[in-house]
């Protein structure tokens, strides 16, 4: 595969996930919770980076790319292990416990909590969540962003 055409595979994966990210927003009703919304940040980099790529010379546009598509796969990798709970997530999109509040304390933070909390799945496929999926496939990108890097042509 050429240079260019390992940027477009790349970047426009990415636009791709992203793209879907809105369509299960906006057309499916689910809204992101705050790790769904850093994760799509990473992404909207490597198509930035991906357009310029394809019109600027060099080893360091697409190595910039690999590295917004792994910052990308580590979200969403942490992401899904606060969903599966092997680890608590930030304690703004989390369940928490409520023992040693009293009832005001505990009124106090169910109304200051977030809507979508980071630790349910609204969606799964093939028993991996969106979070998940984007691990997996931001992996990938990186690989063909590092493959951009060594291409010679």
């Amino acid at each position: 595969m050429t240079r260019r055409l390992l940027i477009l595979a790349a970047a426009g994966g990415s636009f791709a996930l992203l793209a879907g990210a809105f369509a299960f927003q906006y057309l499916g009703g689910l809204p992101p919770c705050p790790l769904c919304l850093w994760q799509r940040w990473p992404h909207a980099a490597a198509i930035l980076i991906g357009g310029l790529a394809l019109f600027l010379p060099g080893r360091v546009l697409p190595l910039l790319g690999a590295g917004a598509a792994l910052c990308t796969a580590a979200i969403g990798a942490y992401h899904s292990g606060v969903e599966r709970g092997w680890w608590e997530g930030p304690t703004t999109c989390t369940s928490g416990g409520v023992s040693g509040l009293s009832p005001e304390q505990l009124m106090e933070q169910i109304m200051a909590a977030p809507l979508v909390r980071c630790d349910e799945v609204p969606w799964e496929f093939l028993g991996l969540s969106m979070a998940s999926w984007n691990a997996i496939a931001s992996l990938g990108f990186a690989l063909l962003w590092i493959a951009a890097a060594r291409s010679r042509t």
